[in-house]
């Protein structure tokens, strides 16, 4: 029987979330949640400059919206290093 193939026991198995979760990704979840919070509590509205146009809105989209930024280009500077 091949290693794929045993049967996995409840006193000596291993668990299938025992690489899930890593200190960096522990850390990460722990930066997301934190980000979040910080992002709804901040809930006034703000004026905010475009370049051009002034807009007003509220802090926590202003937020939102540099934190998916910054995420989307983190990941693509990711990837690319990856290749």
């Amino acid at each position: 029987m091949s290693p794929k193939e045993t049967p996995r026991t409840s006193g000596g198995g291993t668990s299938r979330f025992a690489g899930a979760f890593t200190r960096g990704r522990i850390a990460m979840i722990v930066v997301a949640v934190l980000t979040l919070v910080f992002i709804f509590e901040n809930t006034r509205e703000v004026k905010i400059r475009l370049l051009i146009p002034e807009v007003t809105m509220a802090l926590y989209l202003a937020l939102l919206a540099t934190a998916l930024l910054g995420a989307a280009c983190g990941y693509a500077f990711a990837d690319r290093r990856r290749k």
